[in-house]
């Protein structure tokens, strides 16, 4: 079971309506299994005077990240809509601060960098800063969608040698490629993160 403390930050990535309700745009399936188990984790977190981290995809309503504007996805996670709000089923902590990715139309998968979809630029979020800031040196993520922004959260973290540990109960896969999951997690695995 993940241990939290001072020094350790729970990463609650992108439990947004677009993503975690049936009626969401890019909705993944069994998200709400895991965001019970997402908030068993917050509150343990919580209970450890851990930090806490909320992220959402906050996006204009036309960016090359979506299909319309030429990219991959549908429209989704729409700053300031129903689709881009943290799902109620989600404990939330008032205190605890939020990411908001890809608000100037980047890519937002990782919560600690942005990616212009265009020249391939990469900009870094607040985050890092933020644990800097806080003197954690240990992450443990939970989230959606594994293959996607759980997947690149936990490789920036690597990159930036910082602890990572993922529940797995408490993340889902979009799967656009049957396997994209399981990859995923291979992948966290072999960047050092710990597979819980």
């Amino acid at each position: 079971m993940a241990e939290y403390d001072g020094r350790s930050a729970l990463l609650v990535v992108d439990v947004q309506n677009d993503f975690a309700d049936p009626d969401g745009a890019l909705f993944v399936a069994g998200a709400g299994e895991a965001i019970a188990r997402i908030n068993t984790e917050i509150g343990r977190a919580h209970d450890a005077g851990a930090l806490i981290v909320y992220t959402q995809d906050w996006h204009p309503e036309h960016t090359s990240h979506f299909e319309q504007d030429g990219g991959t996805w549908p429209v989704h996670c729409v700053a300031g809509t129903w689709g881009a709000i943290l799902h109620g089923d989600l404990d939330e902590i008032d205190s605890a601060p939020q990411i908001r990715k890809g608000a100037g139309g980047e890519d937002g998968y990782s919560a600690f960098s942005v990616r212009d979809p265009r020249s391939g630029e990469v900009s870094t979020t607040e985050l890092h800063a933020l644990l800097q800031a806080q003197g954690i040196e240990r992450t443990v993520v939970v989230g959606l969608a594994t293959d996607y922004c759980v997947l690149q959260t936990v490789l920036d973290a690597r990159r930036l040698d910082i602890d990572a540990t993922v529940i797995e109960a408490a993340i889902r896969a979009v799967e656009l490629q049957e396997g994209d999951g399981a990859r995923a997690l291979a992948a966290m695995r072999e960047a050092g993160a710990h597979i819980e």
